[in-house]
């Protein structure tokens, strides 16, 4: 262990700042079938009907305070839209949906990112009653075709769309939406009638939407979620009101700090992601604190904006991915000012979307005590959009691992045996009635108790001690069989892969299916890869320079040592890699919107690359772990194999 190595464990006892948080005592099930069921003694308390009733509180309580803050278009202060203007113009709004008609079989489809406008429809929509379909803003702007667009737009029939830009988004309201009513906030789409949100916010209110407010029941859809199509073809996930309120109270259950006072956010995420637009919005909404809307993205190149907030902003909950994390990290030990603006208030960090590598984690702790003398408690749990989507939490110090928890409160949760693995699978309030339009994928999800099958593994925290928890163990989907027939979990073999590499690795890709031995797709951090290059003499460096370097190609050979050196068997071991100059994105398809990286996607659109990483003899820019060591590992496996 290196000096290195050592100061970062003992951070971890270094004591937190303190923290109110929820219990987590579990009653636990052990069934004859191998089952393992989970729920926690302290019971879900009341939770509103709808999800508006706490929009309505608070424009009461603090009218004045904003609900939504953005940037203004000089980028040199805030504007906002309070809690009763929000409250006001979501009536307005919800009049105008009720005097077109709109219904569970005309909904909204809503084709922007997030905006004022944006949360004004969803929070309109909600109040009377009528499903609305947040629609990645990629189906429109990116696509040629409008394939998945259209396929939306076939199963939800909206009978409105709005969009805040009718010039940005005018071929997708001309092509895919050219006989449905279109209402914008700017210029209006060439081609085709529209109108403007202005016009639609002066709409009188009626007694109608008192009335159709007060018929929104738990069963009520308020909205329908489709997935990203990281682990299959996007489905849209059915949240009905009683999702929607429930698991709010359920998060505000276990984050106890978040009722002693408003919770104020800054967040990137988008809308059309359940992290983002509904676990984050919502837990705003619910607490009656104020979302920043992050004019930044969780990216080296784009976190600018992000970092000129946060010299402003002191949250006291950061939400935020493993990448997100991995892109400020640089940031904040470069910058005293950042540093002691975010530690300020902060008691939580809390990461969804992927797991979160080792390296990350200590480098966070480490500046959380250089900064105010105490470690943030840094967490996550296990996220879905089927489930609320926050159905199970850490509410502990995980030690740096990946903890999938306990669930939260009104959860049962069970864990069953599915191949060699254990699927957890989800049953309560905040779990969906399932998929829109689609009976047959919704009989499928579900076991024969009623469990929603969620496809995530979990492991036990300690098999001796069950009340303590599970602990993520991957997708089972992701997961595959080398062509001996072991099974590689794809999960932690990569979360491994970015420890070894780190930081100079922003993701990473296991290759193998049906192969002798596995192999990986690296995506190298260029910027931090830089310092790497001592053998480049030219003062700016194109991408395949830095990652054609001696430098960076010597690291990497020695992480990839590492890898192939590993005990166990070949399943354990990574034998060869290449770095891949262009990187994941969400335009090219292998980034969902929560900038986690699709593994299936990846392979599929870069199948000359596996097939070169499989390529005899190697090709140049192939980098071959250490034959000995794992030669002799897989000789040794072989001759047990034929033993057994």
């Amino acid at each position: 262990m290196d000096a290195g190595t050592a100061s970062h464990d003992a951070l971890m006892d270094v004591p937190f700042r303190p923290i109110r948080l929820g219990s987590m005592d579990a009653i636990v099930e052990r069934r004859a079938d191998g089952s393992v069921v989970y729920e926690l003694k302290e019971p879900l308390e009341p939770y509103p009907v709808r999800l508006t009733e706490r929009l309505e509180h608070w424009a009461s309580v603090t009218p004045e305070r904003a609900l939504l803050a953005r940037r203004t278009p000089d980028g040199q202060s805030w504007e906002c839209l309070t809690y009763r203007q929000a409250f006001d113009g979501a009536r307005a709004l919800g009049q105008a949906l009720l005097d077109r008609g709109l219904s569970p079989s005309r909904p909204l489809m809503i084709l922007s990112d997030r905006s004022f406008e944006h949360a004004l429809f969803a929070l309109a929509a909600l109040h009377v009653g009528i499903p609305y379909i947040p629609v990645t803003p990629a189906y429109s702007l990116l696509s040629q075709d409008f394939s998945k667009l259209k396929q939306l737009a076939a199963v939800c029939t909206p009978g409105l769309v709005f969009a805040d830009d009718g010039a940005q988004y005018g071929r997708a309201l001309r092509e895919v939406f050219g006989g449905v009513e279109c209402v914008v906030v700017g210029p209006l789409p060439d081609g085709r009638a529209g109108s403007r949100v202005a016009e639609w916010l002066k709409t009188p209110v009626t007694a109608d939407v008192d009335e159709a407010f007060k018929a929104v029941g738990p069963d009520t859809v308020g909205k329908i979620m489709f997935t990203s199509g990281t682990t299959g073809a996007p489905k849209g996930v059915i949240y009905a009101q009683r999702m929607l309120c429930s698991n709010r109270q359920q998060v505000a259950q276990v984050f106890a700090f978040l009722q002693d006072g408003p919770p104020d956010l800054l967040d990137w995420l988008p809308w059309h992601h359940t992290f983002g637009g509904t676990h984050n919005f919502g837990m705003v909404l619910y607490g009656g604190g104020t979302y920043y809307l992050d004019p930044g993205k969780p990216t080296p190149e784009d976190i600018g904006p992000t970092v000129q907030a946060l010299r402003e902003i002191a949250p006291v909950i950061y939400l935020n991915t493993p990448q997100g994390l991995a892109s400020l990290v640089p940031h904040l030990q470069a910058d005293r000012a950042l540093r002691e603006t975010f530690f300020s208030k902060l008691a939580l960090i809390y990461y969804g979307g992927a797991s979160l590598p080792t390296y990350i984690w200590a480098q966070l702790d480490e500046l959380a005590v250089r900064t105010i003398g105490q470690r943030v408690l840094i967490m996550s749990g296990i996220g879905g959009t089927e489930a609320g989507p926050t159905p199970m939490s850490a509410a502990w110090d995980p030690r740096r691992e990946a903890i999938a928890g306990l669930p939260v409160p009104g959860v049962k949760v069970k864990v069953a045996p599915v191949g060699a693995k254990l699927e957890i699978r989800f049953l309560g309030d905040c779990v969906t009635p399932g998929y829109w339009n689609d009976p047959e994928r919704t009989a499928a999800s579900f076991d024969e108790e009623g469990y929603f099958r969620s496809g995530d593994a979990a492991t036990f925290i300690d098999p001796q001690r069950l009340e303590l928890g599970l602990r993520f163990d991957g997708r089972i989907a992701e997961n595959f069989k080398l062509s001996s027939g072991t099974w590689v979990n794809v999960a932690e073999l990569r979360l491994s892969a970015l420890n070894v590499f780190g930081p100079y690795a922003r993701d990473i890709v296991i290759a193998g299916h049906d192969r002798d031995y596995l192999t990986a797709l690296v995506f190298p951090d260029i910027e931090a890869c830089r310092a790497l290059c001592d053998d480049l003499h030219e003062p700016m460096p194109d991408v395949d320079q830095i990652i054609t370097s001696r430098g960076v190609r010597a690291f990497f050979q020695a992480g990839l040592d590492q890898l192939a050196a590993r005990p166990g068997g070949s399943s354990t071991r990574i034998a060869r890699i290449v770095l891949e100059s262009e990187q994941p994105t969400l335009d090219n398809g292998e980034l969902s919107a929560k900038s986690a990286i699709s593994q299936r996607n990846v392979l599929e659109r870069r199948r000359g690359v596996v097939d070169e990483l499989y390529c005899v003899p190697p090709t140049p820019r192939t980098l071959v772990g250490n034959a000995g060591a794992a030669a002799d590992a897989d000789r040794v496996e072989r001759t047990q194999n034929a033993g057994s």
